[in-house]
């Protein structure tokens, strides 16, 4: 807790000085609430009671006055520094979860793969939302009431202890007590704070993932099953919502029990005072109009213990977050590229494995060598699961080889800025992301400045201009979230014209034809070849339309490149190539 609560403190950094300020006016406000049941102990006793009682009313009427007065200051100056010292609380903790957000997000974007591969997206969406709430909570609410109990805890025993020590030991005696009490529920909701906190996250990732996935959900007519998953998860976040709300119930009891003694106690001890003569009526009354100041702290212990355990879980996943660092990273003394690569690629016996608890850490790519030259189109292909995808995604450190190294023009991958190696690289992935914004966004994505002119000429090569220019708000069509409306091969054509529109020296393509017909895919093809800047393609393809005009193919089995070579010269392999070109209706004699 020591470390989360320093944490805390480092991100209220900027706001450290009002913040200690906020502090003080909580003691501040919290002494003030003593103000009044001291004056009105000194009316009791100078107006009310006592021999001269009525001769102080009839000859210091003015002192009564200024005592009447001094109650509405008091009370008026409580109320505005008690708003004013809300109103910091309140901005101290919106700037910091502002800031914290923003910096997160940040660390977010700059992630591994592999952390990807680690953290469901529903998890990852929960801590920047409900657990960041509940560390700006921390800091709006929970600590300024530990303060204020403190406060008003504190100056009411010292205050009690100058009126009567023995009155004031009654009440003290009973406080063990409580804390006991709360101490064993500290102990017990900690650990249910925890289970209530991921089983919200598993509840955000159903959400997230059937949301996202509707349409397949729909397709399948699913609807009822996923609905009944969701009911389960939903379910076992509201039983364990419940479980720790209702703590607090089995132990309350005991807790206001015990602090409903303290009147009683006041009553029994205070009133022997009073016959005795240890104690007068204004001191009573004193004692009376401020047991609720040692009362009700006590009983807002429980609530503080439970608002702090549930600070500690959500502020452990967001730490987590706020303190990883990226494995990939540059080196200090990394290459800053200041001209554009030519595309001289190498792989020099690179092998790769993912790590151990993502994608079951097995083996992927075994010693692959291959040398690409400048201005070349490499084909890949291979079954599902060879390693195709891995292996462009090397490339540009989306990972590091195991074994081995890559190297464009000459230069170790690791050995450059990653920021401007991926800027050398244009990349249409197989899963196509486009963003809920206009086409024309989304087309320029990799350069916000991009003139409109160079965006039409891209979606031109992409073939995509066909249909965008029927679409009623051309470029500016808002194409929804993950490109909603658009078919797969819509999807993909953009892809396509974001990636080629930042006129990269490599260009990546991972299966972008696949949802194109035969027509458009010729068209494309005949964009890539001619396409108005110099650059190295690497094309993941299934379709030997695709491939066969490769300056060089590369098969992929099990992780090792089995066959490389051109369409014709792997024709006459009579191996997997041949095998693929059959099955799509090739001739006999083609590779001759």
């Amino acid at each position: 807790m020591n470390k989360q609560i320093k944490w805390v403190w480092e991100n209220t950094r900027g706001s450290h000085g009002i913040y200690a300020v906020a502090l003080v006016l909580s003691i501040i406000v919290n002494y003030l609430q003593l103000g009044v049941p001291m004056i009105v102990k000194r009316i009791v006793d100078h107006f009310l009671t006592g021999d001269d009682a009525l001769l102080h009313l009839e000859q210091d009427r003015q002192y009564l006055y200024f005592l009447l007065g001094a109650m509405a200051v008091i009370t008026l100056v409580r109320t505005v520094l008690f708003y004013s010292n809300n109103m910091i609380y309140e901005t101290v903790s919106q700037k910091m979860i502002y800031q914290l957000r923003n910096r997160l997000f940040g660390k977010i974007l700059r992630q591994d793969m592999a952390f990807y591969d680690r953290n469901r997206t529903g998890d990852l969406m929960t801590r920047v939302t409900g657990d960041l709430d509940a560390v700006r909570h921390m800091v709006a609410w929970v600590i300024k009431q530990v303060v204020e109990g403190l406060a008003l805890f504190g100056s009411a025993m010292i205050y009690f202890y100058f009126l009567d020590w023995v009155t004031a030991t009654s009440i003290l005696v009973l406080c063990p007590v409580i804390f006991i009490v709360i101490l064993m529920f500290k102990n017990k909701v900690g650990p249910m704070h925890k289970n209530l906190r991921e089983k919200l996250a598993t509840l955000n990732t159903a959400a997230q993932e059937n949301i996202s996935g509707n349409r397949v959900v729909r397709a399948f007519a699913r609807e009822d099953y996923e609905n009944e998953k969701f009911n389960e998860k939903n379910k076992d976040y509201s039983t364990a919502s419940k479980e720790t709300s209702l703590l607090w119930l089995k132990y309350f009891p005991v807790v206001e029990t015990f602090g409903s003694l303290m009147p009683i106690v006041l009553l029994a001890v205070g009133g022997v005072s009073m016959i005795t003569g240890r104690l007068g009526i204004g001191d009573y009354v004193a004692f009376s109009s401020l047991i609720w100041t040692v009362r009700n702290p006590m009983g807002m212990l429980g609530n503080i213990i439970n608002e702090f355990q549930r600070f500690s879980a959500a502020a452990t996943k967001v730490m987590e977050i706020d303190e990883s660092v990226p494995e990939l990273v540059d080196k200090e003394d990394a290459i800053d590229l200041t001209e554009r690569l030519k595309g001289d690629i190498v792989f020099d016996h690179v092998s790769f494995s993912y790590p151990e608890g993502t994608r079951n850490g097995r083996g992927v790519l075994k010693d692959i060598n291959v040398h690409i030259k400048p201005g070349q189109t490499v084909a890949i292909m291979g079954e599902t699961g060879s390693g195709k995808t891995t292996l462009i995604n090397l490339l540009p450190r989306f990972y590091d080889p195991d074994e081995g190294s890559i190297r464009i023009d000459g230069v170790d991958v690791r050995d450059m800025k990653m920021t401007q190696l991926r800027k050398n690289i244009g990349m249409a992935t197989q899963d196509v992301l486009l963003y809920s914004d206009t086409i024309d966004a989304n087309i320029a994505f990799g350069n916000e400045s991009m003139s409109q002119k160079k965006i039409q000429r891209y979606a031109k090569y992409a073939a995509a201009s066909e249909f965008i220019d029927v679409m009623p708000e051309g470029y500016d069509t808002i194409i929804g979230e993950r490109g909603v409306g658009l078919s797969g091969g819509q999807k993909q054509r953009i892809a396509l014209a974001r990636a080629m529109a930042i006129e990269p020296s490599i260009l990546v393509l991972d299966d972008t034809t696949s949802a194109v017909d035969a027509e458009t895919e010729s068209v494309i093809q005949d964009s890539l070849r001619n396409l108005p800047f110099e650059c190295t393609k690497l094309i993941i393809a299934q379709r030997i339309s695709s491939t066969k005009d490769a300056d060089l193919i590369l098969i992929l089995e099990n992780g090792e490149i089995t066959e490389m070579g051109t369409h014709r010269e792997l024709i006459q392999k009579k191996g997997y190539y041949y095998n693929v070109y059959k099955l799509q209706g090739g001739g006999e004699d083609d590779g001759e």
